[in-house]
């Protein structure tokens, strides 16, 4: 399986804890340098998910806000 096949299954909070555990790695140093340039790629694509879990919740709040604005201006317009 590959690195975008994995990261397309994770959750919004896999992919934010497994984030947190290779921050708190990288943090604690005591690795070799293949080690930590693998774990900051990983981490890069860690944050990729999450900034991309957020944006997709970010449109859903967005389009469902513009909905009840469009509903609130309809119930206007038949009231009138």
């Amino acid at each position: 399986m590959s690195s975008r096949t994995d990261e397309a299954a994770l959750s919004y909070e896999q992919a934010r804890d497994e984030l947190i555990e290779t921050v708190r790695r990288l943090e604690a140093g005591g690795t070799s340098l293949e080690e930590s340039l693998a774990l900051w790629e990983r981490g890069e694509e860690l944050a990729g998910v999450c900034r991309r879990w957020l944006e997709g919740a970010r449109a859903r709040l967005d389009a469902a806000l513009v909905e009840e604005d469009e509903e609130g201006a309809d119930g206007d317009a038949q009231e009138e």
